[in-house]
């Protein structure tokens, strides 16, 4: 006999010297060679030895399906099917080879395109990678601490081979939806690959995170980095190990994955030859449409702000107007997405007059513009549009986010010059403290700003909104990405329609000189906390400013973090009320009350710390838009009759929600 290889299965076959005849009387094989004799003789079989004729039947087409293989073995629909999941996986592959291609030559003449270290992490982590190596004593029993939870895991792995039940040696954090498929419980082989990442992504994270006597903005960035690889390299982001994805390209005959490639196609072909991951069904929304859609009409512009004054929903209004400041890296409708979580609408309902500051997506031509034309093109210009319009000395202000940084720094300018037409400010998620910044303070290192610099001069000067999208995605990879990756190229499904994704995905650009100055002076050197800033011939401080505040921020926030807003809550002189609310950057402040969702906590104290706030602190439940209406209507006047956006003083040059927001990168 002889074998014949095929892939890892072996098939025996007969030698061709050695013929295997079957009969109904009697089996008989080739005479041996001359000399050499049986030692037995061969005996005809007895009737009852012989085969029926069935099992003669059974053994004939066993011994026929000997020489087969594997595929002839197969039903006819299991062919086809096999034939399918061939054919798909053949299409699959091409289409993925013609993308990648297509992109790298796209990307080929491109600067830094083949970085080794494009996040500039490499001395951070030979740093922290030499204090650990000067410490063997703890790498010791970081090992022993390995080795003991991967003993816990094939204890759990064994007994549940044996049919016991044990606690898991590894179970995902809250939150977690990578292993939310019951596959990751259920299947043993999944189940002890998700508990082996478990352990080592947690062990390798938490080594990083207690390494002693660096510096903590080194040990902060290579612990990002570390988290970042550790994410990247989940079972669940494989094809091999995912088990939905496995089950799908089985059910479907690799249609799944020849989809999931088509994406990956799709979404270079979208990106320029760099990936971009679609995240919702961008052909759904329309700005002016399906989104942004609050009545009102633009009553200002110049090169880089238009004002839009929305339309009133009640008989009378308050005498003082609102003018609001969103940040100019993001497109304003997130305040005005769809009318129920529209706090455009909300407002409006309450008897405010609503004027928003909608920022110019610029290009080349602005590239120069500076943080101080952001003060006095942006934020006096439309205070003074908004008092002329309105015909009122003074009005309640509030900056969302970097808007709300930029609304600070014209607080103590005004403070500074003894302009007082602001009669209160509101910040929704804004710092003025960077020292406990959130994630992006890693990104404000002299290396990163130069790379940056680079990239914005190729750029013509300003930043493309898809480098921005891709840093806040960053930030929360597991979400903003790592999902989408799987649902998009392993699923190989379509994202669904998501406003918030559609807006999170509409960004703009960046002029040079304001973001590198905005890089430098806040996040790296924390000049205007430090009272070191000074913009348009003043000296910064906002101990002067003694306008009445309302601070918002939000316990999970990873972009302006609580204890960050809240250092710099207490640089302001005069009275201020902070509140924290529940959810994250975004989520903590678009919280409708109709929704129902979340929790705020309010205290009238401002203590040293955030945590001796929180002692004295009360939970309630939902939204905290009514608290803060609340106090913004004891600051706003009388009633006096509603506005007409389209018979003020200043004629309407556009309606709602202008030409600027529409204006893509």
């Amino acid at each position: 006999m002889h074998t014949r290889r095929l892939g890892r299965a072996k098939v025996r076959t007969p030698s061709p010297d050695r013929e295997l005849r079957v009969t109904d009387a009697t089996t008989k094989t080739s005479p041996k060679p001359a000399g050499k004799s049986s030692r037995k003789p061969s005996v005809a079989p007895t009737a009852e030895a012989q085969p029926s004729g069935e099992t003669a039947q059974k053994l004939e087409q066993s011994a026929s399906a000997v020489g087969k293989l594997p595929f002839e073995l197969l039903t006819q629909e299991q062919r086809e099917s096999l034939e399918k999941l061939s054919l798909n996986l053949a299409r699959a592959a091409m289409t993925a080879q013609g993308a990648i291609a297509e992109a790298a030559l796209r990307n080929a003449d491109r600067p830094g395109a083949l970085s080794v270290d494009p996040f500039h992490v490499g001395p951070a982590l030979g740093e922290v990678m030499g204090r650990l190596a000067a410490q063997p004593d703890r790498l010791m029993r970081a090992q022993a601490d390995l080795y003991t939870r991967y003993m816990d895991l094939w204890r759990v792995a064994a007994s549940g081979a044996l049919g016991g039940a044990s606690e898991p040696a590894a179970r995902p954090a809250t939150g977690d939806k990578r292993f939310n498929d019951p596959d990751w419980s259920a299947h043993p082989v999944f189940d002890v690959i998700k508990q082996s990442y478990l352990i080592t992504s947690g062990w390798l994270n938490d080594l990083v995170g207690g390494v002693e006597g660096v510096d903590p903005l080194v040990k902060r960035r290579v612990a990002f980095f570390t988290q970042m690889l550790t994410d990247a390299i989940s079972p669940s982001n494989f094809l091999l190990s995912n088990p939905a994805a496995l089950r799908e390209a089985v059910q479907t005959h690799g249609e799944s994955i020849v989809r999931g490639m088509e994406n990956l196609a799709a979404d270079l072909e979208r990106g320029g030859g760099q990936l971009s991951i679609s995240q919702t069904d961008y052909a759904q929304f329309m700005v002016g449409e399906n989104v942004a859609t609050a009545p009102g009409k633009v009553i200002f512009q110049n090169e880089i702000i238009q004002i839009i004054q929305f339309s009133a929903a009640t008989e009378t209004v308050f005498e003082v107007p609102l003018l609001i400041f969103p940040p100019w890296i993001n497109k304003f409708y997130i305040l005005d997405l769809r009318p129920e979580n529209s706090m455009i609408r909300w407002l409006a309902a309450q008897g405010v007059t609503v004027f928003v500051t909608s920022w110019v997506n610029p290009d080349a031509k602005l590239a120069t513009k500076t943080f101080e034309h952001y003060l006095e093109q942006g934020i006096y210009a439309a205070v003074d549009a908004v008092i002329r319009q309105t015909g009122v000395a003074k009005i309640n202000t509030v900056g969302y986010c970097i808007g709300g940084t930029l609304l600070s720094c014209a607080l103590a300018h005004m403070a500074a010059r003894g302009d007082d037409r602001v009669a209160s400010a509101t910040f929704f998620a804004a710092q003025q403290d960077f020292s406990e910044a959130g994630d992006l303070l890693m990104f404000a290192n002299e290396d990163w700003l130069k790379d940056l610099e680079g990239r914005m001069d190729a750029g013509g000067g300003v930043l493309a909104g898809q480098t921005m999208a891709d840093t806040f995605n960053v930030l929360r990879g597991n979400d903003l990405i790592w999902s989408f990756f799987v649902n998009n190229y392993l699923l190989g499904k379509e994202p669904k329609p998501f406003d918030l994704l559609f807006w999170n995905a509409d960004q703009t650009r960046m002029p040079k000189t304001l973001h590198l100055f905005y890089l430098r002076k806040f996040y790296a050197e924390n000049a205007l906390a430090a009272g070191k800033l000074e913009l348009a011939g003043e000296h910064l401080d906002l101990s002067k400013v003694k306008t009445p505040i309302y601070v918002q921020s939000s316990k999970e926030d990873h972009i302006a973090p609580a204890r960050s807003v809240y250092k710099g809550a207490r640089l302001f002189g005069g009275k201020v009320l902070f509140t924290l609310a529940g959810s994250g950057h975004i989520a903590g402040v678009i919280n409708a009350p109709a929704a129902h969702k979340y929790q705020h906590w309010t205290n009238d104290q401002l203590p040293a710390t955030l945590d001796a706030w929180l002692e004295g602190a009360v939970e309630h439940p939902g939204s905290w838009w009514p608290h803060w209406a609340n106090w913004l209507g004891q600051r706003s006047g009388k009633q006096i009759p509603a506005r007409d956006p389209g018979k003020g003083p200043l004629p309407p040059i556009e309606d709602a929600p202008g030409s600027f927001v529409k204006v893509r990168s």
